[in-house]
């Protein structure tokens, strides 16, 4: 066998070995999430698939045997790291708290050997860009930090304001490059034929449509090849609230049109409950 051919083949077979090996043992988490001990791994594999696939000398047999007796032994720790935190904090370490009641901890930060500049940088990254607007900061062992603002420096939520608002259902692609998505519009239990409807208000067509979303109000949105086109943003939430307001207006006009003191309260208790009404509905009608 020819030696390009001989390190061809040794090239793929040990990546097929190394993509299994890592998919298996790292799963799905990214290069920022992992461990030291899990980036000295990866390290140590790639050596080894360089040593299998560049001295066609050796026996690639010896280099697979090392990955495999490897690969098992990194399995090994992981699965053991799971059933034992003592195992798992000597593996993968444990997070380092830099930032307690506000005050910087300096003796932390000089056993994982960070700089002022590293956790101002870090910080920065945060959107915290003055040290004394941090109540709590954690150095996580992926090298990630963890910021907790102080309570007054925290954005304004509808929680503290006291509003209630509708939890959001994930919307679901029913368009992709002008192709039509069963299964998106299955799971908001719609079918092709609000879809055509929704395009003819709109006046696309679907095989125009690069991208379409649908969410759980009934709105479809569309993205066009044609970037030139523009295409109004569904208001069917807000006409149907205009309407409510528009009757609720109406009824308060009637209370003091008639002379009918009967009729007058009656249209006052309703303009009444149209607004409770109004109240608890409104989040579901105007967030868009």
């Amino acid at each position: 066998m020819p030696q390009w051919l001989e390190v061809a083949l040794r090239t793929a077979s040990a990546l097929v070995l190394l993509f299994i090996i890592t998919r298996f043992v790292l799963g799905s988490r990214q290069i920022t999430q992992l461990s030291y001990f899990e980036y000295i791994t990866g390290i140590t594999l790639g050596s080894m698939v360089g040593f299998i696939s560049l001295h066609p000398d050796r026996n690639w047999m010896y280099g697979f045997v090392a990955l495999i007796v490897w690969a098992v032994v990194m399995a090994g720790i992981e699965f053991f790291s799971l059933k034992s935190k003592r195992l798992r904090d000597l593996v993968h370490g444990k997070g380092t708290v830099l930032i307690k009641d506000g005050k910087i901890m300096e003796d932390n930060m000089t056993k994982v050997r960070y700089t002022t500049e590293d956790l101002l940088e870090q910080l920065r990254q945060k959107n915290a860009f003055q040290y004394a607007d941090v109540e709590f900061a954690l150095l996580e062992t992926s090298g990630e930090l963890s910021v907790l603002m102080k309570p007054n420096k925290q954005p304004i939520t509808p929680a503290h304001l006291g509003v209630k608002v509708p939890n959001q259902v994930e919307p679901q692609t029913v368009i992709m490059d002008g192709e039509l998505v069963l299964e998106g519009l299955a799971t908001l239990g719609l079918n092709p034929g609000w879809l055509q409807t929704e395009l003819d208000k709109l006046g696309v067509l679907q095989e125009n449509v690069f991208l379409g979303q649908a969410n759980s109000y009934g709105e479809l949105f569309v993205d066009l090849y044609d970037d030139q086109l523009k295409v109004p943003a569904p208001s069917s939430r807000e006409l149907l609230y205009a309407t409510l307001k528009k009757c609720q207006a109406d009824l308060e006009l009637f209370a003091l049109s008639t002379q009918d003191e009967a009729a007058k309260q009656q249209y006052e208790q309703g303009a009444g409950r149209m607004k409770l009404i109004m109240n608890s509905i409104e989040p579901y009608l105007t967030t868009s």
